[in-house]
Parts: C-alpha cells; sequence; structure tokens
C-alpha cells in the first residue's frame, strides 16, 4: 500500500515538473492565444532583430547548440512560444529557433516576398509609382489601410499590398 502510493506520488510529481518546464506550444495560424505567454502581449507577433548578429538555438537556454546565426538587423520575425527569456521565432523563411528577448525590439518592419514589386504613391493599383522593390528588400511598416499599407523602403515611402509582403497580419490594424 505505501509503495503503491509513494509510485502514485512520483508519477504525479513528474507529471507536474514536466508541464512546468516545458514550453508552451503555439497555435497553428494567426490566433492569439494569451494562455502561452509570459510576457502578456499576444502570440503570435511580430517583431525585428536587434542586431546584425543573433544566435539562433535549439532551445530555450544558453546551453542549447546555436543551430544558426542571423546576420541582418531589422529583419521581421515572427514570435510564436515564449519561455522565461527565450522567444521563439520564426523567419520569412519558415526557419524556426529560440533567441533571448534582448536581441529583439519591438519595431516593425516588413520584407519584400515573390517577386518585384511596386510601390505607388496611394493604396490603389492605378495609384503613381514611387519604386520598384526587389525580393528580400527590407523596410519599415508605418501603417495599414485595408488590404494595402504604406512602408518606407530605404527611404521610398509609398503603399504595397499586404499579400506582396512578409511582417504583418492578414486581419491586423497598424494605424
Amino acid at each position: 500500500m505505501i509503495v503503491r502510493l509513494c509510485r502514485l506520488l512520483l508519477a504525479a510529481a513528474l507529471a507536474v515538473a514536466s508541464v512546468a518546464g516545458a514550453p508552451a506550444v503555439a497555435s497553428e495560424g494567426h490566433r492569439r492565444d494569451k494562455s502561452l505567454q509570459t510576457t502578456g502581449l499576444p502570440l503570435p507577433r511580430f517583431v525585428t532583430l536587434r542586431s546584425n548578429q543573433v544566435n539562433v538555438r535549439s532551445g530555450p537556454a544558453p546551453r542549447y547548440p546555436i543551430e544558426w546565426v542571423f546576420v541582418r538587423k531589422d529583419m521581421p520575425v515572427e514570435i510564436t512560444q515564449e519561455f522565461d527569456t527565450w522567444r521563439r521565432i520564426r523567419d520569412w523563411e519558415g526557419s524556426e529557433g529560440w533567441v533571448h528577448q534582448s536581441m529583439l525590439s519591438g519595431k516593425r518592419s516588413v520584407i519584400v516576398t515573390g517577386e518585384t514589386r511596386t510601390l505607388r504613391s496611394e493604396p490603389r493599383t492605378d495609384a503613381g509609382t514611387v519604386a520598384r522593390a526587389q525580393p528580400g528588400v527590407m523596410g519599415w511598416l508605418l501603417k495599414c489601410n485595408g488590404p494595402w499599407c504604406q512602408v518606407d523602403l530605404k527611404g521610398h515611402k509609398g503603399w504595397i499590398q499586404r499579400s506582396e509582403f512578409w511582417g504583418v497580419y492578414p486581419d491586423e490594424t497598424i494605424q
């Protein structure tokens, strides 16, 4: 009887320890789930890299190996999970890993995807051309109005459709 009770207590303690020590899993898609965060900020959310050299680890602690290094300061990334001071991020190509929160900034940037895109003077397909941007060009997100967002791409301010870049959610409002 006592052995059985000890086994039951041990099993319960292990179950609690494994849940308490494991990082929360982010939901698929862009649903914001407040139960999965430590900061109180929505998950997932976009931020930018604070440095030209950001180590991406396989887990949320310095003891985990560095998988690769991001080398593009101000690149947009998406935080998908939080664990203590660590953030699981995803880049525009789908690569994921853990970085320390000090390597991230709340600024919002975008990265042009797909093919060469036209930056417009107004949020209309027939508006004048401000500039043309190649895939991979990064810039700052200024505001979004329906399917269009105003951005600053290397000093050229204009409007681009949400579907032509990465760094904002389809239903997100930016003022």
